[in-house]
């Protein structure tokens, strides 16, 4: 089983993803903000994290950055969602060391659709 870290402050949305990941049969653990989301991480080993861009106390690019620090989680895939969908912003968070861009808004189905094929090798 596929185990996630979903990283969303949006309770509803996250709420939403979690249920339709769950269904599929994935395991999926969340976090409302990015400290919660680097404990988590520090504490488990993930297949894939999915970070909002803008979360309280630590935003997605600072969990991005402490994630990658981690020499030991260098094979985590991580997929940013975010609603700032400018070209710009998209190279910037591939850069900063996402994987994946994923805009806003999207339907938690889609994003299902988006992650199973990742996490198959089917980018």
């Amino acid at each position: 089983m596929k185990r996630i870290l979903l990283a969303e402050d949006e309770e509803i949305l996250r709420m939403l993803v979690v249920d339709t990941f769950e269904d599929s049969g994935f395991e999926i653990d969340e976090a409302a903000d990015g400290q919660e989301a680097l404990k988590l991480f520090a504490d488990n080993n993930y297949d894939l994290v999915i970070l909002d861009y803008m979360m309280p106390v630590y935003t997605g690019m600072e969990v991005i950055e402490r994630i990658r620090d981690k020499a030991s989680h260098e094979g985590t895939k991580i997929v940013m969602l975010s609603a700032k969908s400018q070209q710009y912003e998209q190279e910037k968070v591939l850069s900063a060391g996402a994987d994946y861009f994923i805009s806003k808004p999207f339907s938690p189905a889609e994003l299902l659709g988006k992650i199973e094929g990742i996490l198959h090798g089917e980018d």
